[in-house]
């Protein structure tokens, strides 16, 4: 009966490895056919991918009126940031293609977005939104420290562009060849556009409807959209009502020049000890835009660089000089650091009158296909139709508000406050200084 009992257990046992032995066989097989797999994907093109996508540019109007609910909905409650990948698609696999490096002009609308990079732990951001449709088209290769990606400017929350620019590697359509005529998969001449990936239908027909690419330009590898800005503009919208035009464009004149800006940004004594900055370019200009009789207006200022909220602080100065609150002379006094070394509190204008309108670069010129552009004015002029109807209704609601109340007051810049009594800039509490700062800094190391 033991005899029994072992041979039993002995057939168990060899059972047992015989189906492990089986098993590991399996396994080989499929390492073997996943490593034939992944080598066919890495020569694919990215012609059936584009093929894929096409679509009727019709739809976009469709998509207008639906685009605008989205977008003032559920997406402005914060989140954290989570990381998505387009599945299947494997960045390692994409290093093998030719790439070539590009330079894309990006438009955004700003108003749900948590600012433009994304590095900060709140998603929506712009930035965040490229990347996944560059994952998704699958036109990124390698991570972003691969891809050599650098911006030109980082705006904040509810700021928008129309002339942002970034630069990155992308994979391209032309190809080079070695000596033995084998595919090098390195870089593309940057004289050579035809037979290249129309990178702006490409992509915007994945982006966000509050995101589009408006053209994309080849550039040398040494190009960087942050350093090799020669100049940025912003422009600033505002109702001008009863402001006084010729009193603000009179002080915005005073910031032309080299100045010390520390009294009209946002200090980060931290990362930041040099705090002038060149402005080439101020006025003030009317549209031909205007709303219940308001005049719409627009305040540009163009230079190298700028601080932290520096056109925010700059507006709102002069928004209390065309109040007739402030005298023009208190620019200059500002611009004294010796004078004035601490900054006056107050608020910054608004966050979404506020864009981005270009950024200047030598020898750059920006590419965008005859089809492609038509297809972005299209868009663009069905979302412009969209908030049009948004604005209709909006007039409606306040059409139907009760009388103001005797201690209400409807200010130029078209929001409802309490009349309260101006405290002149000069009198108010002040913010540290940068010595301060810095002190405070050191001392806590």
């Amino acid at each position: 009966m033991l005899n029994g009992i072992s041979e039993s257990g002995s057939d168990v046992v060899g059972s047992f490895i015989s189906q492990l032995q089986a098993l590991q066989n399996r396994v080989k097989e499929l390492e073997a056919e996943n490593s034939k797999l992944s080598s066919q994907i890495s020569k694919c093109c990215c012609h059936k991918t584009e093929e894929m996508q096409n679509g009727s540019d019709v739809e976009s109007f469709k998509q207008g009126v639906e685009s605008q609910r989205k977008n003032a909905g559920g997406d402005k409650t914060r989140k954290k940031k989570t990381i998505e990948r387009n599945p299947g698609y494997d960045l390692k696999i994409m290093t093998h293609h030719s790439k070539r490096y590009v330079a894309l002009k990006v438009m955004y609308f700003g108003q749900r977005f948590y600012g433009f990079a994304s590095e900060a732990q709140m998603d929506p951001t712009v930035e965040s939104e490229i990347f996944k449709a560059l994952e998704k088209t699958r036109l990124l290769v390698g991570d972003r420290k691969e891809s050599q990606y650098s911006r030109c400017g980082r705006t904040d929350k509810g700021v928008s562009s129309v002339g942002q620019v970034i630069a990155l590697f992308l994979r391209s359509n032309l190809k080079e060849t070695d000596g033995n005529h084998k595919i090098s998969g390195e870089l593309i001449p940057e004289a050579q556009i035809e037979g290249e990936i129309d990178y702006v239908r490409v992509l915007n027909r994945v982006l966000p409807s509050d995101i589009r690419i408006l053209g994309w330009s080849p550039v040398s590898i040494d190009f960087s959209a942050r350093f090799s800005c020669l100049a940025r503009e912003y422009k600033y919208f505002f109702w001008r009502g009863n402001l006084n035009l010729s009193a603000m464009e009179n002080a915005g004149k005073k910031f032309l020049g080299e100045h010390d800006f520390r009294n009209f940004c946002k200090m980060d004594a931290a990362n930041v000890h040099n705090y002038r900055r060149r402005i080439t370019q101020f006025e003030i200009s009317s549209s031909n835009m205007s709303f219940e009789g308001g005049q719409l207006c627009a305040i540009k200022v163009k230079g190298s660089a700028f601080l932290w909220h520096q056109v925010r602080c700059m507006v709102a100065v002069l928004f209390m000089i065309g109040q007739g609150l402030e005298s023009v002379d208190v620019i200059d006094i500002l611009l004294d650091i010796e004078k004035t070394p601490r900054k006056p509190q107050y608020a910054m204008a608004p966050e979404t009158p506020l864009i981005l309108q270009s950024c200047e670069f030598e020898d750059v010129k920006f590419i965008c296909s005859s089809d492609s552009g038509q297809a972005l004015r299209i868009h663009l002029e069905n979302e412009g139709r969209a908030y049009q109807l948004q604005s209709a209704i909006f007039q409606e609601a306040a059409l139907s508000c009760l009388p103001l109340a005797k201690d209400q007051s409807l200010f130029n810049d078209g929001t409802i406050k309490k009349v309260t009594s101006h405290i002149s800039l000069l009198c108010r509490p002040t913010e540290p200084s940068y010595e301060e700062r810095r002190g405070k800094l050191n001392s806590r190391r």
